[in-house]
């Protein structure tokens, strides 16, 4: 849309020059396009003054609305380009910005900001905020008196620290003094229409000065600072519905862990991916568990419900459309208020008794342990909307085409008596046949992305399923023939049973790709040993590489795998670089800033 605007009748240029600017902005990544803005605004500006001395020499440009985003998923990322399509609508200036890309100098300089981003693990910050949250808490943040402030968050409830790192922004620039001008969101998992709301109220309140100073300002010559680019019709809200086409399990038959790796056909749509994405997955509900509900409930499976606008008979909403797995607060309070019952209300009034409440149920065992006389509607009332699962995509699409592959580990316990499965992987795992329908999209992760360079080396640090990420990448290194040198850390609980992609990582030996393999099987021998400790084996070699310019790639569990990899790290680089902690830290910042130590982690 941009670009055919360029090429308008109304445009200067000639049709010539336009298909050159084209071509030249499409060869520009934002930040280049940003420079190239801001380059020919000041001349613009600069040939305006020297034709027009009767101008005053103070002249200024209008300060933008800028919206920072850091997103771990996508969510707050798609919120953030929401804001700035909106605002464009309204003709107000906007930069969109990612965290990671965002320079810290250019904050004495804001005046508007907005911020979108979300939350995750015990209240951290996503992967490109962590450098920017950091740098607002530390004594070399500028003073922001003035700066008018609004911040959305994305979290979910399920956890207990919901939306904790955009209270972290907004409370660390108020204290540096800015102004919020809008009242903070914190939203859930089901965040698309109070989203839309809190953006229309926000622009309400920050177009009058916008507009005011704008119209103040000089005259700016704008050049588009992004470019549309070729995305899928298929997205979160309109999935395509693939073709199921393997899922075979990969562990041992006496593995204490059971993943599939899972095959779908993405022939038909037009969906793209890059190795580093992530594949959404909207699965069904257990049918059998749901039935049990509504005969406990006595709901007759046919009573029509509206869920979203849509009339549809209750089995089948409970079925596709609610989340009926993953406990949070939000269904307890709401279903102990339509039951009335005692029990569950003194329960809500205490938090922490509540997260261990929801810890060891899923909604299906809150109602069933909880049966009453409840209607239909109010049931669905009780539930937020069935949420897609994110996976990390274990295939290139150079290999493989219109093929998706995935990494998934199924999630069982028992509990009350039963054995319960993950919403998803259950579905996958133990219900879905092959050749069903399964609705999908990609999710794009720039933060997580081979280096451009295809002679630079990398480091893979992904224990269990989180060798999913780094099977795509060894797949696209292959078919482009990359020189690079590749580095695998592999762990998992045994060799035997338990060692996912065992001949292809083989094959990868053998012809080269992958020069050094570091295998964690802990459960092999009396002392248990994992990839963090494999690492400091390595450790002179690893910080050998670190020094000629390698990229460090983790992937895998957050909570306590990253922590501990990431310690590994400051380990290795005190020991073999000869610094403090302090200056071990630092330097893993700057691996960060130029992208080279990226994580996937959940």
């Amino acid at each position: 849309m941009l670009l055919s605007q360029l090429s308008a009748a109304a445009s200067p240029l000639t049709q010539e020059q336009v298909q050159k600017l084209q071509g030249l902005v499409a060869e520009l990544n934002p930040i280049q396009q940003a420079w190239v803005s801001g380059y020919l605004a000041a001349s613009a500006n600069s040939a305006a003054l020297a034709g027009n001395v009767g101008m005053p020499a103070t002249a200024v440009e209008a300060a933008p609305l800028t919206i920072l985003y850091g997103s771990q998923t996508g969510n707050a990322k798609a919120v953030a380009s929401q804001l700035k399509a909106q605002a464009e609508s309204r003709g107000l200036s906007v930069k969109l910005i990612n965290m990671a890309d965002y320079k810290t100098s250019a904050l004495k300089k804001e005046k508007f900001l907005a911020i979108a981003v979300s939350t995750y693990g015990e209240g951290e910050p996503p992967e490109d905020a962590e450098a920017l949250h950091a740098f607002l808490a530390s004594k070399k943040a500028p003073k922001l008196e003035g700066v008018k402030v609004a911040v959305i968050g994305l979290g979910d409830t399920s956890y207990e620290f919901f939306c904790q790192t955009a209270k972290d922004f907004e409370q660390r620039l108020t204290n540096l003094g800015a102004d919020v001008v809008y009242q903070r969101a914190e939203l859930d998992v089901d965040y698309e229409e109070l989203a839309t709301q809190w953006i229309a109220g926000a622009l309400d309140v920050f177009e009058p000065e916008l507009k005011s100073q704008q119209d103040g300002a000089s005259n700016v010559v704008n050049i588009p600072t992004s470019v549309a680019t070729a995305t899928s019709q298929y997205t979160k809200q309109n999935p395509f519905a693939a073709e199921l086409s393997v899922v075979q399990k990969i562990t041992g038959r006496d593995s204490t862990k059971d993943v599939r790796h899972v095959e779908i056909s993405l022939d038909g749509s037009d969906i793209r991916y890059l190795p580093g994405d992530s594949l959404g997955v909207y699965f069904l509900n257990d049918e059998a568990l749901v039935d049990e509900v509504l005969e406990l409930l006595a709901i007759a499976d046919d009573t029509k419900v509206t869920v979203a606008g849509e009339s549809i008979a209750v089995r089948d909403a409970l079925i596709e459309k609610l989340e009926l797995t993953q406990s949070y607060p939000g269904f307890v309070e709401k279903y102990a208020q339509a039951t009335n019952n005692a029990q569950l209300q003194a329960l809500v009034e205490d938090k922490a008794a509540l997260r261990e409440y929801i810890e060891a149920r899923q909604i299906f065992d809150v109602i069933k342990q909880n049966p009453a006389a409840i209607d239909a509607q109010s049931l669905v009332d009780c539930c937020r909307k069935l949420q897609a699962r994110l996976y990390s995509i274990a295939s290139s699409q150079t290999e493989v085409e219109d093929e998706v592959h995935l990494t998934v580990g199924l999630v069982e316990f028992d509990a009350f008596g039963e054995k319960h499965f993950g919403g998803c992987s259950g579905y996958l795992a133990n219900r879905a046949q092959e050749g069903a329908k399964v609705k999908v999209f990609s999710e794009h992760n720039d933060n997580f992305r081979l280096p451009a360079n295809d002679e630079t080396p990398v480091i893979m640090v992904g224990p269990g399923t989180g060798i999913a990420p780094f099977r795509a990448f060894l797949q696209e290194r292959d078919a482009r023939e990359a020189a690079g040198d590749n580095w695998l850390f592999f762990g998992n609980p045994n060799f035997t049973q338990d060692f996912l992609y065992q001949v292809e990582i083989q094959g990868y030996v053998k012809s080269g790709l992958l020069n050094k393999v570091d295998l964690a099987f802990s459960r092999d021998q009396a002392e248990k040993i994992y990839v963090q400790d494999r690492l400091r084996e390595q450790g002179q070699e690893v910080f050998a590489w670190l020094e000629k310019g390698a990229h460090f790639y983790v992937c895998g569990d957050a909570t306590r795998m990253a922590k501990d990899v990431h310690q590994a790290l400051i380990d290795i680089i005190k020991a073999h670089g000869g610094k403090d902690d302090e200056q071990a830290e630092q330097y893993l910042k700057e691996l960060r800033s130029q992208n080279r130590y990226q994580k996937d982690v959940y």
